[in-house]
């Protein structure tokens, strides 16, 4: 059995995690899959998806800790005129934190319920916004 949904969230930061797990809990038990995996997917190169604590500290950590790895302030090949899209690219910055966040985590599955650590929470990462975003979730198995 393969249940899909897909959701449309609108962002309204630059840079945002925004707390997805409930929805996932929720597409899990929709599903009826009693044991199987969950998959979560964004669908946009300058968003990601990642698991971790639900901690207000913890997230301006990680948002510090990209803008170390990828700051904003040094030239970028993508940062011109990009033809094909008849418009200027400007947004470098979102596309690599997006490759080092991923845009996709999987859980297992067990009696029902999407199976997590004590202290993961699953989040949606906007490094581009604010935008409207779509990401996905796929419960597979029986």
């Amino acid at each position: 059995m393969v249940s899909h949904q897909r959701f449309t969230i609108l962002t309204d930061q630059y840079l945002q995690q925004i707390r997805i797990t409930e929805e996932v809990r929720k597409a899990v038990i929709s599903s009826g899959v009693v044991n199987g995996t969950v998959a979560v997917i964004t669908m946009h190169t300058t968003t990601g998806i990642t698991v971790n604590e639900d901690l207000e500290c913890l997230e301006s950590d990680i948002e510090s800790a990209l803008e170390r790895l990828v700051p904003e302030d040094i030239p970028y090949s993508h940062a011109r005129m990009l033809h094909s899209y008849g418009s200027t690219a400007g947004n470098p910055t979102g596309h690599i934190k997006s490759m080092l966040v991923g845009n996709h985590c999987l859980f297992p599955v067990m009696d029902g319920k999407v199976v997590l650590g004590g202290a993961q929470d699953i989040f949606f990462c906007e490094f581009d916004g604010p935008s409207q975003r779509t990401y996905h979730i796929t419960v597979m198995g029986e």
